[in-house]
This record gives C-alpha cells, sequence and structure tokens, in this order.
C-alpha cells in the first residue's frame, strides 16, 4: 500500500534549515519542471488533441504546480494520458454539479510474491493478504497503475532506523486490480472517509496516493482489489451513488439541528446506565467562559485555553461550518461519555454547552501540554523509570474506561495531557464509544500510526483495540520517535495489516518491556493482555528497574572504593 501526501509530518534534509527560502523553492520546482517537460513531449508525440490547443501548455504547468512535488516524482510519465486524466477531475471538482468527480478503471492483473524468499523471523502471525508491493504478472491489454509499480513502503522496509519491522507473507496471489481516482473539495478526514466508503463496497486497499492542491481540492488514487473483473461498469454505477456520500453539508439556518436531548434520546439513552447527577447541572452558560488563546485546531473544532469562573479550563469548541447532525452526533457521544468518567488518569470533564451553534465542551486546563508534544516538538526525554510511571498511569486511566465499558478507540501520545507535577491523564473522547452488549464494533476510527489492524480492516472489534495502541505508546516513550516515521499514515496502516509490520525496538530495550511491547501488539486481539494485567506486568518492570539502578549505584560506589 502505497500512501503519498496528506500527512502531517513532512521529510526534509538535515541542511533544509541552513538553505534560503529561494533555494529551498527552487529544489521543489526543479522535478515539477522535469516531468512537466517529459509529459508535454509525450503528448504531443502521441498526437493527443489537447496538447495542440492554444494554452496547453500554461494549463498542464497549472495542473503540476497546483500539486504538491510528490505528485511528480510518483506520477507515471509513460502515462502521460493519465495526467490529462488527473487534470480533467481535478477541474470537475470545481463544479458542484460534476463534485465529486471520478474515474474507476481495469488495469493490469498483478501478483503479490515474497521478495524476501524465506520465513520471517517474527512471532506474529502471517497475514494471508496482498504483498505492499506490486509487480506486472503478465502481459495484457490493460494500462499499469497511474503511479508505478514500486511502493514506497518496499524503498523503505530495510531502513532499520525508521523504526520498521517486517513480516513477510510467502505466498503468491493473482487477482484483477481496479483503479480509482477521485477529487472532491479537501476536506478534514476526508481520505478515512474513502478508505471507509470503499472497504464497505468490499474493495480491499492495496496501494493509494492522496494529495491536496494548493487551492483546496483532492486528488485521491486508489488501487484495490476485490470486485468481481467482468463488472467494471457496474463498479462505476456503485461509485458514482456512493461517493457522494463523502460530502458534508455545512450547517446552515435551515439545517436540521437537534437538541442535546433529542440527540441523547434518539441514540445513546440505552447505551448505558447513567449515574444519578442532579439533572443537567454540567451545563455551562457560554456567557461564562472567556477565550484567551487557541491552542491547536482539529477536524471540526478549535482547542482554547480559557478561564470559566476564575478557573483555568481548556475549551473544546467546534467550528460552525460543520456543523450538521452528525457532528452534533458525535459531540453528544463525547458529552454523555464524559458525564461518566470520574478518574484521578482522566482528564476531568466540567461541563458543557449544548445549544447550537456554540456548541463546545469544558475540560481542567493541563498545563504540561500534551505528550506527543514533549517528545516531538520540544525534544524532551523520560528515563526508563520515568516511561514505566507514566505507562502504568495511562494504564490505571485505560483501565477505568474498559471497567465501564468505553472504548478510547484513539489512544494516542497526542492525546495523553500532562499537569504541572507531571502527571499524566489520558483525554480526548471524541471518537470514544460505549461498547455495546455484544462487546464487538464495527468502523474505523483512530489516527492510523498508532491504529489496530483490525480497526484499519474494518472487521469487527473490542476493547483490546485500545491495547494496540498503547504498546504503539509505549515504545515512543521509550524511543522518542515517531511511530513508522519513514512511512505516511496509510503506507503504515496497510503495512500492519499485510505485512505484520511493527516498530523495532531498541537493542538494549529491557526484555520484560520487549515481552510487553509484543503481547500489546499481537495480531489476534484474543492474545493481547488486559490493562488491569499491563499494570501489574509495568508495576513488577518498574521495581526491577529501580532496583537495577540501585545495585549498579552500589557497584559504582564498591568499584570507586577499591581504586
Amino acid at each position: 500500500m502505497v500512501m503519498e501526501g496528506g500527512d502531517t509530518e513532512s521529510c526534509c534534509s538535515s541542511r533544509a534549515s541552513e538553505a534560503s527560502p529561494a533555494a529551498v523553492a527552487s529544489r521543489k520546482r526543479r522535478p515539477k519542471v522535469e516531468v512537466y517537460q517529459e509529459v508535454l513531449r509525450r503528448l504531443r508525440e502521441s498526437d493527443c488533441e489537447e496538447a495542440c490547443q492554444p494554452g496547453f501548455e500554461d494549463q498542464l504547468w497549472s495542473h503540476f504546480n497546483r500539486l504538491p512535488v510528490r505528485y511528480a516524482l510518483d506520477v507515471n510519465v509513460e502515462r502521460a494520458q493519465e495526467v490529462l486524466m488527473h487534470k480533467k477531475l481535478l477541474h470537475m471538482a470545481h463544479d458542484p454539479t460534476t463534485r465529486p468527480a471520478f474515474e474507476a478503471r481495469l488495469i493490469q492483473f498483478h501478483s503479490s510474491t515474497d521478495e524476501n524468499g524465506g520465513e520471517s523471523n517474527s512471532s506474529y502471525t502471517k497475514m494471508n493478504d496482498a504483498q505492499i508491493s506490486i509487480h506486472p504478472l503478465r502481459k495484457s491489454n490493460h494500462p499499469p497503475p497511474a503511479f508505478g509499480v514500486k511502493s514506497a513502503f518496499e524503498a523503505n522496509k530495510s531502513n532499520q532506523e525508521g523504526g520498521i519491522k517486517v513480516m513477510s507473507a510467502n505466498q503468491h496471489l493473482f487477482r484483477p486490480l481496479h483503479e480509482i481516482t477521485i477529487s472532491t473539495n479537501d476536506k478534514p478526514k476526508l481520505l478515512c472517509k474513502l478508505t471507509s466508503l470503499l472497504s464497505e463496497i468490499g474493495l480491499n486497499i492495496q496501494e493509494a496516493h492522496a494529495f491536496s492542491t494548493t487551492d483546496g481540492y483532492s486528488l485521491d488514487v486508489f488501487v484495490v482489489y476485490g470486485w468481481p473483473y467482468e463488472e467494471t461498469e457496474k463498479l462505476r454505477d456503485v461509485l458514482a451513488t456512493e461517493i457522494p456520500r463523502v460530502e458534508d453539508v455545512p450547517w446552515s439556518k435551515n439545517s436540521k439541528v437537534l437538541t442535546f436531548k433529542e440527540l441523547e434520546k434518539k441514540n445513546f439513552q440505552e447505551s448505558v446506565k447513567m449515574p444519578v447527577d442532579g439533572g443537567d447541572v454540567w451545563e455551562i452558560d457560554v456567557k461564562l467562559l472567556k477565550y484567551e488563546y487557541r491552542i491547536c485546531g482539529g477536524s471540526y473544532g478549535d482547542l482554547y485555553k480559557g478561564t470559566y469562573c476564575t478557573q483555568d479550563v481548556a475549551i473544546k469548541a467546534l467550528k460552525d461550518e460543520y456543523l450538521n447532525e452528525n457532528v452534533q452526533r458525535e459531540f453528544a457521544q463525547e458529552v454523555y461519555i464524559m458525564r461518566k468518567i470520574r478518574h484521578k488518569n482522566v482528564v476531568q470533564f466540567i461541563g458543557a454547552c449544548t445549544k447550537p451553534p456554540d456548541l463546545c465542551i469544558v475540560t481542567e486546563y493541563m498545563t504540561g501540554g500534551s505528550v506527543y508534544d514533549f517528545l516531538h516538538n520540544q525534544k524532551g526525554h523520560f528515563d526508563v523509570p520515568a516511561v514505566l510511571k507514566i505507562a502504568i498511569l495511562v494504564s490505571k486511566g485505560m483501565n477505568y474506561l474498559h471497567e465501564n465499558n468505553i472504548i478510547h478507540r484513539d489512544l494516542k501520545s497526542a492525546n495523553l495531557l500532562m499537569d504541572e507535577n507531571g502527571i499524566v491523564k489520558v483525554s480526548d473522547f471524541g471518537v470514544a464509544r460505549v461498547q455495546n452488549k455484544s462487546g464487538v464494533m464495527t468502523a474505523e476510527t483512530g489516527t492510523y500510526r498508532w491504529m489496530a489492524p483490525e480497526v484499519i480492516e474494518h472487521r469487527p472489534y473490542n476493547h483490546k483495540a485500545d491495547v494496540f495502541s498503547f504498546g504503539i505508546v509505549l515504545w515512543e516513550l521509550l524511543t522518542r520517535k515517531l511511530p513508522y516515521a519513514n512511512l505516511t499514515p496509510l503506507q503504515a496502516a496497510i503495512g500492519v495489516v499485510q505485512k505484520g509490520l511493527r516498530p523495532v525496538i531498541p537493542k538494549h530495550t529491557h526484555p520484560g518491556i520487549v515481552g510487553l511491547l509484543e503481547q500489546c501488539w499481537q495480531q489476534d486481539p484474543s492474545l493481547r493482555p488486559e490493562f488491569s494485567e499491563i499494570i501489574t506486568i509495568l508495576m513488577n518492570l518498574s521495581k526491577m528497574v529501580l532496583e537495577e539502578k540501585r545495585s549498579i549505584k552500589r557497584r559504582n560506589i564498591v568499584e570507586a572504593d577499591d581504586v
């Protein structure tokens, strides 16, 4: 699975900061110019009628210039006609009557083979699914993919410094592939919605490339399998019906707006027995809130530092332009869950404003910021005893949630907040859900780098999905690295599912921690431990590590005395 663009992290030279803005712009421009010239040459040599039209050169350059450099680097110049198709779809996406625009076609059959030619050393269960890279199986009348045949995952898989551990499937698979290209308005969570939609249709994504233009449009290309060879036209018909579902309808005065009570009654009243809390005492008058400054932004809202009755608070406010019924439902679900939970390792809920359009959730303000920010932006460091202490605190918070039948579904370092005393608490229940009576849930949510394989695959899952995510967080605390840093989120996600991809555990990691990580990362959720077990393991490890530290200190003192 290849995924390009659409990531929050960027890859750059270690000398990038020393280069002038003009030099950086020149380096970025050069690949675009070269590919643009090659595509233009090929189109003219093929007697393409459009390429002979006045002004075409400028139009083609505008197409390349509005897309990221990665597009020019990855597009298959031998298939110059595909560039015209991308250009046409982006043009159609401008018009609301033809948006979203898409194309679907059958491409060359491919085989998925084990390039390593041997058994994997991994202890994880082998996945009987496609390899990440794809290679032409035989000559056919169908065109190759628009973005080549070598995935970025394969290019990175031998890079151990990138924190990649690969488990190969030892098999040969032959099947027809379709390439689906979609263009529409760029918007929050669009890629997640598209992958979910394709999965619901019955398609499995083998490769994906996602790009955002400079003027707010998206170009997403998926190579998929799972659709019968003979039914390409029917696939187009199904896509024509289903793809418009990804379009969000912004809130307006004429939109249907449900009250919080209506949403509760409609969606949640049978989910869990709520504690008696004296009615709506948690309802906050928006006039009593004072916004001080914006901390960060999310898909559908912004987080602010503010005050409520002189108390420092964090305010999660929804954006008016995304205030439709689905967003209200998620908001109500979050309030519903947060009203229920009270634990010293879970961020404290103070109240909420539930009257549209002023929807917001107010929680205690954590002065230390997020663990993610500390590790990756401030370049902070935790020694092993501190890592274990944090892991214990997180595990206690998560164990409490699971005991109350709540699955977090987005456990990651960015959702772990610290106070001034270094106490870590679990936060952000925007996608959390009360586990249903069967204990099994479906639908993909969360963040790909931390997401469990069963959630990525849209298979039924339970609270053990949080355990997998916890394992990634523990690795992150130990290494101070971003999981799968050399891969984009979707590359990492498909690697986890199809190749048994896991972060590489540093060589000198304590054996007890290694064992815990491997338990949390099991492909089979039933083999992962409960958080109650994880707490016991971590506490024993903490005692062991402290004793080892004291032992080394005593030995050093003795050796110093001998000298």
